[in-house]
């Protein structure tokens, strides 16, 4: 896997639960650039428009490392998480689905910001009722610089400030209900998607214009040092313009607002495995960055 050039992160240094805006560059964290002094990176992506122009500027230097910096979740916290579902095409064949004949809009759900939003190194945390089916979902996510609603395909990636690596970690025994007021109303996607720690991020947003094309990025997941996604962006269905343009018909778009495109087939749910404390799992996506979580019991 291909690193980044640099990509904006937020740290903490020693005890203290402040978050600065720094790069991260060669797995080293370094002050951020001018401009962001005393920002947090949402604050930075409120102000995109102008500070993009000094960003392709600005070159970290590795030597300038932060001592003692630790890497905090990089956006706290983005006002919406949307979650594109059933995006590539190697993901519906393995879950035993036709291809559909004609592609419509991707369907969306949603995952709580404050409480689901992680970071690298972070904990994924079991949920504590027993018979908990975890499963993970490696996935390219999208992050909004400049706002908008009923965005064209066309200029959707205008609206882009850059990418990260994220997990959409999912509860498959919650996604429906096992006790329904009635037959139509099964599916619970905020028990399946939405549970505390669901959604690890990072580790840090790389600009787009480092991102000459994201649809052509390998992605990977390992569980314990086993692969089990090695796919590609290039296996989206609906491409991230397109997934872009249909969030924004249902939601105006704000800066930090976050998608996640889909994830690849190598899901545990197809071959029923799944998380157990003590996993460490390992997302690599090329050019994005890698990363890294480890499972606990609740």
């Amino acid at each position: 896997m291909t690193p980044p050039e640099w990509s904006l992160v937020q740290y903490r240094v020693a005890d203290s639960e402040k978050v600065t805006v720094g790069a991260y560059t060669d797995e080293t964290v370094v002050p951020g650039p001018p401009g962001t002094e005393g920002l947090t990176l949402m604050e930075v992506l409120g102000r995109w428009e102008s500070l993009a122009p000094l960003l392709r500027d600005w070159t970290p230097t590795a030597s300038d490392a932060v001592v003692g910096a630790r890497l905090a979740p990089p956006l706290t916290y983005p006002g919406k998480v949307l979650c594109a579902g059933a995006n590539y095409w190697d993901h519906i064949a393995e879950m035993g689905c036709e291809r559909p004949a004609e592609l419509g809009d991707p369907f969306f759900f949603l995952k709580p910001p404050t409480t689901t939003v992680t970071g690298p190194g972070d904990v994924v945390p079991l949920p504590a009722y027993p018979g908990a089916r975890v499963d993970w979902e490696a996935e390219l996510a999208v992050v909004i610089g400049r706002g908008g609603r009923d965005l064209t395909s066309e200029r959707a990636m205008d609206h882009v400030a850059g990418y990260l690596v994220a997990n959409d970690i999912s509860a498959r025994d919650r996604i429906r209900s096992d006790r329904p007021v009635a037959e139509p109303f099964t599916f619970d996607w905020v028990s399946h998607k939405g549970q505390d720690g669901f959604c690890p991020l990072g580790p840090g947003l790389v600009p787009a214009w480092q991102i000459t094309d994201p649809q052509n990025l390998r992605i990977q997941l390992s569980v314990n040092g086993v692969l089990k996604q090695d796919s590609s962006t290039a296996q989206m269905m609906v491409k991230i313009p397109e997934v872009i343009a249909a969030a924004s018909r249902i939601t105006r778009l704000e800066p930090g607002d976050v998608i996640l495109t889909g994830t690849p087939a190598g899901c545990g749910v197809p071959r029923g495995e799944f998380l157990a404390a003590g996993d460490d799992i390992v997302i690599d996506i090329d050019r994005i960055g890698r990363l890294e979580n480890t499972v606990v019991a609740s």
